[in-house]
């Protein structure tokens, strides 16, 4: 029986733990604060452009473009929930294909969640910038807003790839780690139909997920911002 491997607690972020717990990653926090760890990610020229968007006088708020309302918002959780279903018949895709996703070969594994992943950068960004144009056309505020998150995903967009990217590789290493845990714990030769690998589907699983969580949170908060906004424009309106 393949036993779990015991570690400290790991503070932090759902994704990360998970990260850490999979591959038996020492994960320790960061002493710098928010703002010293940014400072060291952004170059002089894309400091300049976040210092120009929060400190210049707000744009013109545009009157064209699309307007945020119910179903903007519905059409986001729709889009959220697509995605998450797709990371949840992730289990299932590989149980019925049990040709192409072998006991012992991480490579179609490997493809499927680098498919996932294209799709979820494709779409958060795609809602991304919609809610962007969205907050343009509330007040001068919100385009500033708007101005700042479009500089921060400029900058900080390649990072975050670079980041994520690494992740498939993580797995593999947490696959090959669960597939040689069972040979040496029950003789099995290579491609027995061993409980590894549904632990390994539910792990994969979970990542996929935390992944969408990490993904969706600037989309969340733009959400919030045009939230707040509408509500405040209905206690300002007069009945």
């Amino acid at each position: 029986m393949i036993q779990p491997h015991r570690q400290a607690t790991i503070r932090g972020p759902t994704f990360i733990r998970l990260l850490a717990r999979l591959c038996d990653m020492d994960v320790r926090a960061s002493g710098e604060s928010l703002s010293d760890r940014l400072s060291s990610w952004l170059d002089w020229k894309q400091s300049l452009v976040l210092s120009s968007a929060l400190d210049d006088e707000p744009p013109p708020v545009d009157d064209d473009g699309p307007t945020f309302d119910s179903a903007e918002e519905a059409e986001c959780a729709r889009m959220r929930a697509t995605l998450a279903e797709s990371m949840v018949q992730t289990a299932a895709l590989q149980r019925g294909n049990a040709k192409a996703f072998a006991a012992d070969d991480y490579t179609p594994f490997r493809q499927h969640y680098l498919g996932r992943q294209r799709a979820m950068q494709a779409a958060t960004g795609a809602l991304r910038g919609r809610l962007r144009d969205m907050l343009a056309r509330r007040s001068g505020d919100m385009a500033r807003l708007a101005e700042v998150d479009a500089a921060l995903e400029r900058a900080l967009s390649p990072r975050e790839q670079s980041l994520l990217a690494r992740v498939p590789g993580l797995l593999g290493d947490h696959f090959d780690r669960l597939c040689r845990a069972s040979r040496q714990a029950s003789n099995h030769p290579p491609g027995a139909d061993d409980a590894w690998r549904g632990i390994f589907r539910n792990d994969m699983r979970s990542v996929l997920l935390a992944e969408l969580d990490v993904r969706f949170q600037p989309v969340e908060a733009l959400l919030a911002a045009l939230r707040t906004h509408q509500q405040e424009s209905h206690v300002q309106t007069p009945s």
